[in-house]
């Protein structure tokens, strides 16, 4: 007999920012987006994972720049004018992620989330949190945490 508030309602909606690598569509909650920057020649670091770029200057802190394309398998990203940075932040790390291009923020209800198959052999389903159709698009919710370089294993 009780109606949902304004604040159940938006706590059942979820917020992407959804972007291009090749065909395939992927998105990250836009919570964890800084900022959307043009493409910026990273340097490259010896030792570094082969999908980690290298590093860029933003604003006097350094950023490892991910390529997504090699990190989820496919192909890297050209790096070039068309190529833009996505920004985005976990807890306390920060790094760029370089894709083909930003198409749309997407505001859909939690419901329309989708877990993804289980296919332990593939890769690039741990880095897939869930998918979603949208207009007849298949989109794939990236997680983060399983995408971003780890400074612990790193350093070990």
């Amino acid at each position: 007999m009780t109606e949902p508030t304004n604040t159940q309602t938006s706590s059942n909606e979820v917020e992407l920012l959804s972007f291009r690598l090749g065909d395939e569509e992927y998105s990250v909650d836009i919570m964890s987006v800084r900022e959307i920057r043009g493409w910026t020649r990273a340097t490259p670091l010896p030792h570094a994972p082969a999908y980690v770029r290298g590093v860029i200057n933003l604003r006097g802190t350094v950023l490892p720049v991910v390529d997504l394309s090699v990190r989820l398998g496919m192909r890297p990203v050209a790096g070039d004018a068309r190529n833009v940075i996505v920004v985005v932040q976990i807890v306390t790390q920060t790094a760029g992620l370089l894709v083909d291009a930003v198409s749309d923020i997407l505001a859909l209800p939690r419901s329309a989330l989708q877990p993804p198959p289980d296919l332990a052999a593939d890769t690039a389903q741990r880095c897939i949190s869930a998918l979603t159709i949208v207009e007849g698009r298949m989109i794939r919710v990236l997680d983060l945490r399983a995408v971003l370089p780890q400074d612990d294993a790193e350093a070990a």
